[in-house]
């Protein structure tokens, strides 16, 4: 039926009426578009031939329908169709009329999209490349030479690595035709040319490289065609990446010298030299690295480029009224149409953008040498070029934010960003108070405001209040004048700002350093006027709140009149669900103001409010909810009701689960500030035992809880027995109850671990006697020997451990004799939690009980491992704690040396890691001893000793500072130099050692990186001689010893990425290191993944520059599959593993240019186009 349909819609196409044919056609594309349609061998000749014809029809809306036509048709009919049609149109594109060019022209193009299968592609190239080829060169006129290469371009595009027997004479046809006379078909062969150079093979680029450059060589050219070539180089930077490398030699120098030389009209000359040499910085990354200095000092010159203008304004004056006239005179200062040079100074600033982005390592010499030239040109006179020297400087301050968590050295970073920043905010005000008559285009003076406004916040966050005092009075004008503004963008990024300059105004309530009262007033207004209005942007709403509730926080005390018409304001947005959460966050704003603010006429309101919040579905509102009440009570307690108190019990008691420990911890602060604030009301010691009380029982048997919402727990259980309603035994008896194991099983470690924190928090809260009693009664069920209870014994001994730490237990008589009894328990959990209980107790009175544990490990051999665990927990409190260091004394540290050295050695791992462990937190209460011992033992004979060192090491470099960092910044490179040491535990404890330091003391380490860092790389590769084979019988087993030790470099090179990326050159990492490590074992591929997406992130350009080789090892991951007979586990690593790599995949795709790459392009379309593959991809991309 459909086919007999088709018949008579065709023979209407060639009726004389022009309508019918129309209507016809309408009908012909919605019958192809229907998902059934399969045409005839009969009707399918005459189908295509119809529909060709109807291309040329006299009527342009008949032959544009047939052109939609073509879409749906291809893929409808055969492939021997399709080859004839795009015959027949190549053949109208060359030899038909004019005027049926274009229509042809198109159709091609319609044919070329929708081809997808690759055997179709291959016969339509076979006939159509050459014809092409032959229209692009042979003579022609120029329209049909633009066509032909416009759809070779296309073609190429596509299908370029399908007919690579021809790209040699191709390429020799289309470099022929860069010299053409026609600007056009040159323009048309530069890009026809990229389109194919990303598949050529290595010598057929070199090839094209060569001829090109060979042609820059002759300088008695003509200026444009030497354009073209520039041109040319440039685009096939952008196409091939990484793999121009080998040709910068040759080109670098050329474009430097074209660019000096050139004349001085050729302005478009410079400008494209500027651009290849920007794609050059960021595709090849490693190639350009001996040019770098060059092409800053180039484009540092150019940015200023400006021929025909002498800028009048050479120095900077102090006296407004001087800028004012100086901002009369440039409103009517020159302008030319002729005039291009803003084209070289905007090619400059985006290739010093470039430097910026792919060369961490020359941030200092940026701000040396950069920086000053580029505030110098924030009064370019041109706006598209002033967008581009400001998103450059915020380049400059996010990769300063990237790359430094340095303390502030001479020539860090940050320390060379402070120096500059009077010279910023002065420049800044300057294009804030700009007159926008210069700028014919309104939306692009707001996006350059909304620059210097984001700019100005930045720098005001950044640094200290004092800085910008003398220039309050500048800088508050234009602020408030934004906040006016009529673009909303403008006026909520105003108002953050003004957020920063409230703080820099008052920025601490005691010492007056400014007078800060006249602005007032002024800032007050400008922001009450966006605050009252309701018919504007949310943002603008949001920012207006949360800048209102800054004022009212910090200059409260100035505006008593005003506060009765403003805060019912902010009343009001809690009650509009766009502003809610907002308005909750200004009202804890507001409470935690140390002026005590008068919330008289709107407390009971706004706790009503925030009650009945507590129950909605927003997680980030109750989280906020929580906090401001915590707030409001702590200040203004006495005036809120107790029948406010059981509602707000009873609401948050919901909220206590280990489903949410951050919601958790919120509530139960909130509760204990309840209890605290309100002891006396008999109310809320009822509610808060009978609605929170169980659902702080349940929770503390939760495996999960830890951190905060523990510390909170603990808080809670002692504010409650301080509460007059809760007796302290039946506290206790439930606490100790809930460690009971229940049918399903004992609790956790954890669990256990909480709820023994919570008795000893709850003994010591009940006061000595209570406490003395409760000690009694765990020792009785230690001392009972017939209990069988081991999880009773269990429970006691890790109480006794929380207590002792507390309090000195040692009126307790024999109190650690009978601890001691339980290292003979024939269960490991009793036994582990007797050396905990032990150790603790030691640290309640280490003159009595440190050297009962001293004599005990000599005389012990047995219980020697479980003694040195006492040992570490006296130490580890010891080295946090420095309330109690002045007892770890001389002679007690001479002993634990001297016994932990004789350990050193031990053959058992276990026992080395305490002894390490040991050694490091001890370096941290002496260093001055222990470093120079430590460092005597890295030239031991013995590998344990000297493994044992290192590893010590790691624990004794910790996150907060502390007296051995002076020591330790001299003497680290011995330790860390290790690295090269023949015994390969020895190594992997020389790299985590580093990984530790680069993770918690970068600048520790950053001097010393370039020479560790190929050390630590030559760490990542597969060592042949690690790998052996055991001989198991029935088969054999190929052991790889290297594998932790290449694990823990590459986690040792993601760490160095987060603190010190500065000193990392990634080009010279990615290849081969990490691209070796793709493609190993399973646990060394998974830090790669994160490396590769740090990498993406944070280097584009690198990774960009060898994306192609990334995408093999990348592919052999996604696509592997586990062994038929693998077990669970392994089926769930491997899922693990592709997931972790689509996660690499994912953040590669983020890069912008990533279609440069074939490789990578063909990878993304075999994930979408296999379903669980995508399924898997889009599920990584949304997390």
């Amino acid at each position: 039926m459909a086919n007999m349909n088709i018949t008579t819609i065709l023979e209407k196409m060639t009726g004389k009426d022009k309508d019918y044919r129309y209507m016809a056609t309408s009908d012909l594309l919605s019958e192809l578009n229907k998902e059934g349609f399969k045409a005839d061998q009969d009707v399918e000749p005459k189908l295509t031939t119809t529909v060709l014809q109807q291309l040329e029809d006299a009527s342009g809306d008949v032959s544009g329908l047939a052109v939609k036509c073509l879409a749906p048709l291809v893929k409808k009919v055969g492939e021997d169709r399709v080859v004839e049609m795009t015959n027949i149109l190549c053949d109208k594109l060359l030899n038909g009329k004019d005027q049926h060019r274009d229509t042809a022209s198109i159709a091609l193009k319609t044919i070329i999209v929708e081809v997808t299968t690759t055997s179709l592609a291959e016969k339509i190239l076979v006939s159509l490349a050459p014809q092409l080829i032959k229209g692009a060169t042979a003579g022609k006129s120029a329209e049909v030479k633009c066509e032909c290469l416009d759809i070779l371009g296309d073609v190429l595009h596509r299908f370029g690595n399908l007919i690579t027997k021809d790209h040699d004479s191709m390429l020799t046809a289309l470099l022929s035709q860069l010299s053409s006379n026609q600007a056009s078909v040159r323009k048309k062969s530069i890009s026809c040319i990229a389109s194919l150079a990303a598949c050529l093979s290595d010598d057929l680029l070199a090839k094209a490289t060569f001829e090109v450059v060979q042609l820059l060589k002759n300088r008695s050219a003509k200026s444009e065609i030497a354009r073209t070539n520039i041109q040319m180089i440039g685009a096939l930077s952008r196409s091939v990446g990484y793999r121009f490398g080998p040709h910068l030699a040759e080109a670098v120098p050329l474009l430097i010298n074209y660019c000096t030389s050139a004349s001085e009209n050729d302005e478009e000359l410079r400008e494209y030299s500027l651009q290849a040499l920007e794609s050059f910085m960021l595709r090849c990354p490693r190639d350009i690295s001996p040019y770098c200095e060059g092409i800053l000092n180039l484009a540092l010159e150019y940015i200023s480029y400006d021929p025909n203008f002498t800028d009048s304004m050479e120095e900077d004056t102090d006296d407004e009224a001087q800028d004012e006239e100086d901002d009369d005179e440039s409103a009517n200062e020159y302008t030319d149409d002729e005039d291009a040079s803003w084209k070289v100074r905007r090619a400059s600033a985006k290739c010093l953008s470039a430097i910026i982005v792919s060369r961490p390592e020359m941030l200092s010499k940026m701000y040396l040498e950069a920086c000053p030239k580029l505030i110098e040109r924030f009064r370019e006179r041109e706006e598209n070029v002033k967008m581009d020297i400001f998103n450059t400087f915020i380049e400059l301050l996010r990769q300063t934010g990237n790359m430094t968590k340095g303390q502030g050295d001479i020539d860090d970073p940050r320390w060379l960003l402070k120096q500059e920043v009077p010279k910023v905010v002065k420049s800044i005000n300057r294009q804030l108070r700009e007159k926008s008559i210069k700028t014919k285009d309104k939306s692009s003076t707001s996006n350059l405001k909304i620059e210097a406004l984001v700019s100005t916040r930045l720098v005001m966050a950044s640094h200290s209040p004092a800085v910008f005092h003398p220039y309050i009075q500048a800088l508050s004008g234009p602020i408030l004048s934004a906040i006016g503004d009529r673009y909303y963008k403008v006026t909520a990024e105003a108002l953050r700002v003004c957020g920063e300059l409230v703080r820099v105004l008052r920025p601490n309530f005691e010492a007056r350093t400014l007078d800060y009262r006249p602005y007032i007033g002024p800032i007050y207004k400008a922001i009450l006027a966006r605050l009252a209005n309701q018919d504007q942007d949310q943002e603008v709403k949001e920012c207006a709140i949360s800048c209102m509730s800054l004022v009212v926080s910090t200059f409260g005390d100035g505006l008593q009149r005003e506060l009765p018409a403003c805060l019912p304001i902010l009343v009001d947005r809690m009650g509009n669900e766009i502003t809610r959460l907002t308005a909750v966050k200004a009202f804890a704003v507001i409470a935690k103001s140390p002026l005590r603010i008068d919330l008289s006429c709107v407390l009971d309101h706004v706790i009503s409010e925030l009650t009945a919040f507590l129950r909605k579905a927003n997680r980030a509102l109750r989280q906020a909810t929580l906090g401001t009440l915590n707030s409001l009570v702590v200040a203004y307690g006495g005036q809120i009701g107790s029948s406010s108190y059981e509602t707000i019990i009873a609401e948050l008691s919901t909220l206590i689960s280990d489903m949410d420990l951050h919601m958790t911890a919120l509530a139960l602060e909130l509760c204990c500030t309840i209890m605290v604030d309100r002891k006396s009301i008999q109310n809320v010691g009822l509610a808060v035992r009978y609605k929170v009380l169980p659902q702080a029982l349940i929770l503390i048997r939760s495996a999960l809880l830890q951190g905060q919402a523990l510390q909170a727990l603990q808080r809670f259980f002692a504010s409650l027995v301080q509460s007059a309603n809760t007796s302290f035994d039946t506290l206790l008896d439930s606490l100790i109850s809930t460690a009971k194991p229940s049918q399903s099983g004992g609790l956790a470690k954890q669990a256990l671990s909480s709820i023994a924190q919570c008795v000893a928090v709850l003994c010591l809260a009940a006061g000595d006697q209570k406490c003395a009693s409760t000690i009694e009664m765990l020792k009785g069920i230690l001392k009972d020997d017939s209990a069988t209870n081991s999880a009773k014994q269990h429970m006691a001994l890790l109480c006794l451990g929380e207590i002792g730490r507390r309090k000195d237990l040692s009126n307790h008589a024999q109190i650690e004799n009978i601890v001691i009894e339980s290292f003979q328990s024939p269960f490991e959990e009793i036994k582990s939690a007797a050396s905990y209980a032990l150790g603790n107790i030691a640290v309640g009175n280490l003159s009595k009980y440190l050297p009962f544990i001293l004599n005990q490990i000599d005389n012990q051999q047995k219980k020697q491992y479980l003694l040195l665990h006492s040992l570490k927990e006296v130490i580890a409190r010891q080295s946090v704690d420095h309330t109690g260091q002045s007892e770890l004394q001389d002679s007690n540290i001479e002993k634990i040396l001297a016994l932990l050295f004789n350990h050193c050695e031990s053959e058992e791992e276990g026992v080395r890691n305490v002894v390490a462990e040991c050694l490091g937190k001890i370096a941290l209460i002496e260093p001055r001893k222990l470093i120079p011992a430590l460092k005597e033992r890295t030239s031991s004979p013995a590998a344990n000793t000297r493994a044992t060192v290192a590893i010590a090491i790691k624990y004794s470099i910790v996150e907060r500072p502390g007296k051995i960092d002076e020591i330790m910044y001299s003497e680290i490179s011995t330790f860390l130099m290790l690295i090269k040491d023949s015994d390969r535990h020895v190594r992997r404890a020389a790299v985590l050692a580093l990984s530790t330091a680069a993770h918690n003391k970068p600048n520790l380490i950053k001097g010393l990186l370039p020479e560790l860092l190929p050390l630590l790389y030559d760490q990542t590769v597969v060592k042949q001689e690690l790998i052996r084979t055991v001989d198991l019988g029935p088969f054999k087993h190929v052991v790889d010893d290297g594998l932790e030790l290449r694990k823990a470099a590459f986690e040792c090179v993601d760490t160095l990425l987060d603190s010190c990326l500065d000193q990392v050159n990634p080009s010279s990492f990615i290849v081969p290191f990490l691209l070796s490590g793709l493609g190993d074992h399973y646990d060394v591929k998974m830090p790669c993944h994160l490396i590769l997406s740090k990498l993406a992130d944070k280097c584009p350009s690198a990774v960009l520059a060898v994306l192609d080789s990334l995408v093999d090892p990348i592919e052999k991951t996604i696509n592997h599959k586990p062994k038929g007979d693998a077990v669970k586990q392994e089926v769930d690593r491997n899922e693990d593993m592709i997931r972790s790599a689509l996660r690499a995949i994912a953040a590669l795709s983020r890069i912008s240019g990533n279609d440069y790459s074939m490789r990578f392009k063909n990878l993304m379309n075999k994930i979408m186009a296999s379903p669980p593959l995508a399924d898997k991809y889009n599920s990584v991309r949304s997390e």
